[in-house]
């Protein structure tokens, strides 16, 4: 593996790093003060609108998307770093450059598996950033860490498609923009296979019988910029058989699909968030004093910014091999290190997030720094996308099978 970025990675990495310091950072609090006189806390947000065209202006859009087709046709190794750019704002940053989760992972589904059709009604909207998109998924009454448990039923009915159910969590529901829902659900709750008994199918904002019915919050927070994440009933809701994404049964082996690139996507961008709380450390330690002397003095203190910055060098590292395997064998013959990041990434940066929450004092929890928003977001990754120990249980059962 070569360490080195190659010449099409540094250049985007220099062009990203300048739209961060001349837009996005200063855009944080105009956002912050501008969705504060909203009618709705939901509508869209001004300064997000004008840095979206901007982005797409400097050629800085659609970077995620390894089909060159459709999108910037990067390698998950070349995209890696501008993703960490991103993460170190991952409320602003993957918003306006149209790389921020769900929809990254609704493209990729739409341009991979679905039909000439779906993409031109869905897919084109959605890499011109026209309209949202969401990825319902996930039920509150059953443990959907484990797709085969979910209960949506979606039941052929002639030409069409019957969709039922309730699902929770739904990123990106919310926002006024979202048009579309790929749906997740059982067209064969009965067969031998259960990974055969899910399909996919997209589902309209406005088709009747679905309601979005509230917005579920993360440690209280809403997270406006990604639409939010919404408890959605489907009640009878009709669709094409059209709709259907790839054949029928194929639901899990598409969401197992989704989820590998999102999985390293998040943390390709933990790693940023964890950047800017060292960084939030160091200017916080050289700027305060307590009992006579900076933080910057304060042993502890500089036991958890050495602590902080080994840690991070060692997920970029992993992160990066990960990346590099994706390329190279696949996200199949990836899948150890797919999981040994989502297992590490997450709880290691909510360890630098704590401590760098911890030297900020009330501050750190409060609203006029970024780190309690940072914290939510790095410990609900803990849980989405498989809880850690769903891909513990995985990982060893991999490794014990070398000796069984």
């Amino acid at each position: 593996m070569d360490f080195a970025f190659d010449a099409r990675t540094e250049e985007l990495r220099a062009r990203l790093l300048a739209f961060m310091d001349e837009y996005v950072y200063p855009a944080e609090a105009v956002a912050h003060e501008q969705r504060a006189g909203l009618d709705s806390p939901w509508e869209n947000v001004p300064v997000v609108e004008e840095l979206k065209a901007e982005a797409r202006r400097q050629g800085l859009w659609n970077l995620f998307l390894p089909d060159s087709e459709h999108g910037a046709g990067l390698t998950n190794l070349q995209y890696a770093p501008l993703a960490e750019i991103m993460g170190r704002s991952p409320q602003i940053a993957p918003t306006v450059t149209n790389c921020a989760a769900p929809d990254t992972g609704n493209m990729e589904v739409l341009a991979q598996f679905g039909d000439e059709a779906q993409k031109k009604q869905w897919l084109q909207p959605l890499l011109a950033g026209e309209i949202r998109s969401a990825f319902a998924m996930t039920e509150p009454e059953v443990a959907s860490s484990d797709a085969t448990n979910i209960t949506t039923h979606i039941e052929r009915d002639g030409d069409e498609y019957v969709v039922t159910g309730r699902k929770w969590y739904i990123s990106g529901a919310m926002h006024p923009d979202c048009n579309i829902f790929i749906v997740m659900g059982k067209t064969d709750p009965d067969g031998a296979d259960i990974r055969r008994q899910q399909s996919m199918v997209l589902v309209p904002r406005d088709t009747p019988g679905v309601t979005v019915k509230r917005a579920m919050q993360v440690f209280g927070y809403e997270d406006h910029y990604h639409g939010g994440h919404a408890e959605v009933v489907f009640d009878h809701a009709r669709v094409p058989v059209s709709n259907l994404i790839g054949e029928e049964g194929g639901g899990f082996a598409i969401a197992q699909a989704r989820l590998g690139p999102g999985r390293i996507h998040h943390c390709m961008r933990l790693i940023g968030m964890a950047e800017r709380a060292i960084e939030l450390m160091c200017r916080r330690a050289v700027s305060r004093d307590a009992f006579g002397k900076s933080l910057a003095r304060q042993g502890v203190v500089q036991n958890w910014i050495a602590d902080a910055r080994v840690a991070v060098e060692q997920l970029r590292l992993l992160v990066l091999k990960t990346a590099w395997m994706m390329d190279t064998v696949g996200n199949r013959g990836a899948h150890t290190e797919i999981q040994a990041i989502k297992i590490a990434t997450p709880r290691t940066v909510v360890g630098v997030l704590d401590r760098a929450i911890q030297l900020y004092g009330a501050g750190g929890v409060s609203q006029d720094f970024p780190l309690a928003e940072l914290y939510a977001g790095a410990r609900t990754l803990m849980i989405a996308d498989g809880p850690d120990e769903v891909h513990q249980r995985s990982l060893a059962r991999r490794e014990l099978k070398k000796y069984l």
